[in-house]
């Protein structure tokens, strides 16, 4: 018996159910009074779509999803923080991929590059937030970006950091050959 091969199509179907969790996720977890924005909810699809599909579904679905988003709800508001978002989910998405295929497939090794994308993610955030803030005569000191990267998202990281790891072990599991 010959070992089937995988669906070519399976990262674009797996994206698109990243995109559109991407769309959804801050309508529910919005409902939640002080911590549904710091839960970071787009940023568990995307994370999720590099660390299972490769690190171009997930630039792609990063750098999309907070654009599309406005267009669709308004929110986030485009400038600045919708397109330092855009350059955020993309480091997350591209950098979760990469490391995923970089590393060993070790449950260890996929908390550290889910912690790595995350930190490389939220650096992108910083250095975008400071260009375009400059851009517009604002400034962007370090109390801020410490502020907006880890400490309003600390509820968000501990969630990402809980969740993300087992569900990709569960889904490499149920689907082996194919992820």
């Amino acid at each position: 018996m010959t070992k089937q091969k995988s669906p070519r199509f399976l990262p674009l179907v797996l994206s698109a159910m990243c995109l559109a969790l991407c769309m959804v996720l801050p309508l529910l977890t919005g409902q939640i009074p002080q911590v549904g924005n710091a839960l970071c909810p787009m940023h568990i699809p995307v994370l999720l779509c590099g660390l299972l599909c490769g690190p171009f579904y997930g630039l792609a679905v990063g750098t999309v999803a907070p654009l599309l988003r406005f267009v669709l709800f308004g929110m986030p508001p485009l400038f600045p923080t919708g397109t330092a978002m855009c350059f955020e989910l993309a480091a997350y998405g591209f950098l979760s991929g990469w490391l995923c295929r970089l590393l060993p497939r070790k449950p260890l090794w996929l908390y550290i590059t889910l912690i790595a994308a995350m930190l490389g993610g939220r650096v992108v955030w910083g250095l975008a937030q400071l260009v375009l803030l400059g851009l517009s005569g604002k400034s962007f000191t370090l109390a801020m970006f410490l502020a907006g990267a880890f400490t309003n998202a600390l509820p968000g990281i501990i969630l990402h950091i809980v969740l993300i790891p087992p569900l990709v072990l569960a889904l490499r599991k149920a689907l082996p050959d194919t992820l």
